[in-house]
C-alpha cells in the first residue's frame, strides 16, 4: 500500500521540486483562463485544452479553524477546475476541535473525502491530522507555516521576472515560466508563518534574505522553525536585523505582513508600539537603499499601518496578481497531491500514472 503524501511546509519539498509546483501553476493556469474568458461569440472552444480533470468526482474538505478569503475561494474555485467539488468545513460546522479530537475527524473526514485541506490554529493540530488521515493532507496555515502562500509569492515573482532582468521577455502562455534571477528579498515585520515558509525556501532557490523584525523573543522564529532552517542550511544566506533601514539594503523585493495575526488581537497596542518605525514606504526604502526599482508583495489583508497607500496602490506593488496567484499554485498543488498523489515528482519520473 502507497503511504500517504502530506505537505506541511515547503521545508519538506527540495528546491527542484518547488520549481515543479511553481511551473505546474503556470501550466494550469494557462490552460484554464480561456475557459474562464466571457463567452463573447458563439463559436466552440473545441481547440482549447482542458486542464487536468484528477479531482473528477472526488471531494475535498477545507478543514478551516480560522476565518480566509484568498485560501477559501481560491481552493474553490481550483476544485471546480480540476473536476472536483470542494467542502467548506468551518469551526461552527462540525466536531473538529469541539467534541472530536483531531485524530477521529481525520479518520472521519478522510473516510469520506479524498483530500483535506486544512487551516488550523497550532502546527500541532495539522501534523495529528496528517498523522492520522487516510488521504493527503495539505497546509493551508498552521502557527509555524504557510506554504501555499510562498508559492503564490514565488509564481508572482517569475511571471514579473522581467521587471528585475532587462534581457527577459514577459511570460506568454506557450513559452515556459521565465527563469528569475538571484533577488534580494527583504521581510520587515513579525516572525510569523509566511515568513518562516520564505526562510526555508528563498535561500534553496539562490535568493538572499535580509529580515527586521524587532528584538524582543516574540518577534523570532520558534525553535522547531529554525532548526529546519539551519538544517537545510538556509541560515547562511540570511541577515536579521532590528532596524528596517538595514534589512531593505539593496532589496529587489520588499514584503511585510500583517502585525496582529488571527487571535493576537488582545496584544494590538503592544505590537503596533513594538513596530513603530517599521511601516513600508517610499521614504523607508529610499533611506535603507532598496533597488530603486524595488517591488512590493503583501500575503493581505492589510492595514495601513503595516504598508502605506503610495506603496499599496502604486506601481511597485504586486500585491493583486500575487492574491490572483494564490488559486492557480492551490491548483497545482490540489492537483498533484490530492489529485495524483505526487507532490514530489516521483511517480512523473518514473513514468507512474
Amino acid at each position: 500500500m502507497s503511504v500517504v503524501p502530506h505537505l506541511m511546509t515547503l521545508a519538506d519539498l527540495t528546491g527542484p521540486q518547488i520549481n515543479r509546483l511553481v511551473n505546474h501553476a503556470h501550466h494550469l493556469k494557462h490552460l484554464s483562463l480561456p475557459w474562464l474568458a466571457a463567452q463573447r461569440t458563439t463559436k466552440k472552444k473545441s481547440n482549447l485544452r482542458m486542464p487536468s480533470q484528477s479531482l473528477f468526482n472526488k471531494s475535498i474538505a477545507l478543514l478551516f479553524s480560522k476565518r480566509s478569503t484568498r485560501t477559501r475561494v481560491a481552493a474553490e474555485t481550483a476544485s471546480v477546475l480540476l473536476g472536483g467539488h470542494s467542502l467548506f468545513l468551518g469551526s461552527s460546522d462540525i466536531q473538529f476541535g469541539v467534541n472530536e479530537t483531531p485524530r477521529d475527524s481525520a479518520r472521519v473526514i478522510g473516510g469520506m473525502c479524498q483530500g483535506i485541506f486544512a487551516r488550523v490554529g497550532a502546527h500541532e493540530e495539522i501534523e495529528e491530522l496528517a498523522k492520522y488521515s487516510p488521504v493527503p493532507v495539505l497546509n493551508a496555515l498552521s502557527s509555524f507555516w504557510h506554504p501555499t502562500q510562498v508559492l503564490a509569492d514565488l509564481l508572482t515573482l517569475h511571471e514579473h521576472a522581467h521587471l528585475f532582468s532587462p534581457d527577459t521577455a514577459p511570460p506568454t502562455p506557450t513559452k515556459p515560466l521565465p527563469l528569475l534571477r538571484p533577488l534580494t528579498i527583504a521581510y520587515v515585520g513579525d516572525s510569523a508563518n509566511v515568513l518562516h515558509d520564505m526562510l526555508v525556501t528563498y535561500p534553496r532557490l539562490g535568493h538572499q534574505l535580509r529580515i527586521a523584525s524587532p528584538p524582543q523573543p516574540q518577534y523570532q522564529p520558534p525553535k522547531p522553525v529554525w532548526d529546519r532552517v539551519v538544517e537545510l542550511g538556509c541560515d547562511k544566506h540570511i541577515f536579521w536585523s532590528s532596524d528596517p533601514r538595514e534589512a531593505v539594503k539593496n532589496a529587489d523585493v520588499v514584503i511585510t505582513d500583517t502585525w496582529i495575526s488571527m487571535g493576537q488581537e488582545a496584544e494590538k497596542a503592544q505590537r503596533l508600539n513594538d513596530f513603530a518605525g517599521y511601516q513600508v514606504t517610499e521614504a523607508l526604502c529610499r533611506e535603507g537603499g532598496a533597488n530603486p526599482d524595488w517591488k512590493f508583495l503583501h500575503c493581505l489583508p492589510r492595514k495601513q499601518d503595516e504598508v502605506d497607500d503610495e506603496v499599496f496602490y502604486g506601481p511597485r506593488s504586486l500585491v493583486f496578481p500575487e492574491a490572483d496567484n494564490r488559486k492557480w499554485t492551490i491548483m497545482a498543488a490540489f492537483d498533484l497531491l490530492f489529485g495524483k498523489w505526487d507532490i514530489t515528482g516521483e511517480k512523473a519520473l518514473k513514468g507512474v500514472e
